[in-house]
């Protein structure tokens, strides 16, 4: 593979391969009328009708996310599309974009299958479903070091963090009327959760201090893999004689490997024209078993002699050629010894509150405006965000959103129309509508998300 290519990988497979943000339906339907999955983002809100989803159709969600983008490392130079490592790329152009914390993500959800129905007093659901989530969070140092190459003698790469689980769940809803306080409805979810894998990387520092013939490395990180049948590879060190952890693979025969329970509380209350209302999703936890450990054990102090740059780009041991073995061989950064098997490791799951208020138009009922504010709370993937909505339903078969939204991944604009005709629905929509694409049809920012579903009213 020529360093061009392999340098496109490594920045795609960070941009847009990092398949967390929260298992979600789309934010764009919070306020939409007789959008049948707002009780995924509020237990308390039920249906007029009943509904049956299209089995793996009936809801689907992909979700991209971060505050870097492919347009923040990829660039136009006299016509060709170049990476920022390329010298006719200011370095002082470059390190602009990026910033000291890197975070991008992906979010998908599938729910193969749903079912929604009165009874019991209130509005009830069942929905199967399977989640697939993943965040990483780059330091800027680490860009800065592939820039720069031998600019400056230390580069200290630390905070660097990713997580990646996928599960599958059983959700339980049920949410009702409270006839003592007129305008009040609450609701809880119920979810079962069984767990396909989980994967966490520390890599809490990789400090660097170039001498005359070698680099002196200090690093620490863990990796927790909780994936059944999972094992590492072991290679030995040419620098210090000891084996490493060099990758991994699954040897034995795949099974599942965790188990978990969540439950999400809501509530409403309608006042005159005003709507208000509350949620906190995902409280609980996965317990994930047999999980693989590698670690440092600590701060790991060693000199190697491995990545030593020249400035000829005609050299052996040009920065082009050293960065594209440093690439291939970043396990030997860090030199994680394999701890062997821990027994079981749970996670709290990532948390999200979800605070509304609606205002219905008094001179056109079918009009109605919403802020939603929504906080995912997941250590350092936290992110906040506010949208404000126009919703209308001019006619009874069609409804529709649009809004627009502010937090810590920027400015987005989403949409999402909804055709509900007697036994069909349909729905499409986007949170964060795509923006311009590359020649590869890759989207410039990595704020992206997409919504569809068909489902059969009754």
């Amino acid at each position: 593979m020529n360093s061009y290519l392999k340098k496109i990988m490594i920045c795609s497979g960070l941009l847009v391969g990092a398949a967390s943000l929260n298992a979600q339906t789309t934010y764009s339907g919070y306020f939409l009328d007789n959008y049948d999955y707002r009780f995924q983002m509020n237990p308390a809100f039920g249906n007029e009708k009943g509904f049956v989803s299209f089995p793996t159709l009936g809801n689907l969600n992909f979700n991209m996310h971060g505050n870097l983008h492919v347009s923040d490392v990829v660039y136009s130079l006299n016509g060709k599309t170049v990476l920022f490592t390329n010298p006719g790329i200011s370095t002082s152009e470059a390190m602009s974009r990026i910033h000291d914390k890197n975070r991008i993500g992906t979010a998908n959800k599938i729910d193969i299958l749903s079912v929604g129905f009165k009874a019991l007093g209130g509005y009830n659901t069942v929905s199967l479903s399977a989640v697939a989530n993943a965040d990483i969070s780059v330091p800027g140092a680490f860009f800065s070091l592939a820039k720069e190459g031998i600019t400056n003698s230390t580069y200290d790469i630390e905070n660097m963090f990713g997580n990646a689980h996928a599960y599958a769940q059983i959700a339980l809803n049920h949410s009702r009327d409270i006839k003592q306080v007129p305008g009040l409805r609450v609701g809880a979810t119920l979810k079962v959760l069984v767990g396909a894998g989980n994967v966490d990387f520390k890599f809490n520092e990789a400090k660097l201090v170039l001498g005359e013939d070698k680099w002196t490395v200090q690093s620490n990180a863990d990796i927790y893999a909780s994936i059944g049948g999972f094992r590492y590879d072991l290679e030995r060190s040419s620098q210090t004689g000891k084996d490493y952890v060099s990758g991994g693979k699954i040897e034995d025969d795949y099974k599942l490997s965790g188990f978990g329970l969540g439950l999400d509380l809501g509530a409403q209350y309608k006042w005159n024209d005003f709507t208000f209302s509350a949620a906190v999703l995902d409280l609980g936890f996965i317990n994930w078993g047999k999980t693989q450990w590698a670690s440092t054990n600590g701060t790991k102090t060693f000199d190697t002699d491995k990545y030593i740059f020249n400035a000829d780009d005609n050299a052996s041991n040009s920065f082009v050629n050293e960065w594209d073995r440093l690439t291939d061989d970043l396990a030997q950064l860090y030199q994680l010894d394999d701890n062997g098997e821990l027994s079981s490791r749970t996670r709290a799951l990532a948390a999200t509150l979800n605070f509304a208020a609606q205002w219905e138009l008094p001179v056109y009922r079918r009009l109605h405006f919403g802020l939603l504010n929504s906080t995912h709370i997941n250590g350092s993937y936290t992110w906040t965000q506010f949208r404000l909505s126009a919703n209308v339903n001019p006619v009874n078969f069609l409804s529709a959103d649009v809004n627009l939204s502010a937090g810590t991944y920027g400015l987005g604009f989403g949409w999402l129309l909804n055709i509900h005709t007697t036994g069909f629905n349909l729905f499409a929509g986007m949170d964060h509508t795509l923006g311009k694409l590359s020649k590869q049809g890759i989207p410039l920012n990595s704020n992206a998300a997409f919504n569809f579903g068909i489902n059969f009213p009754f």
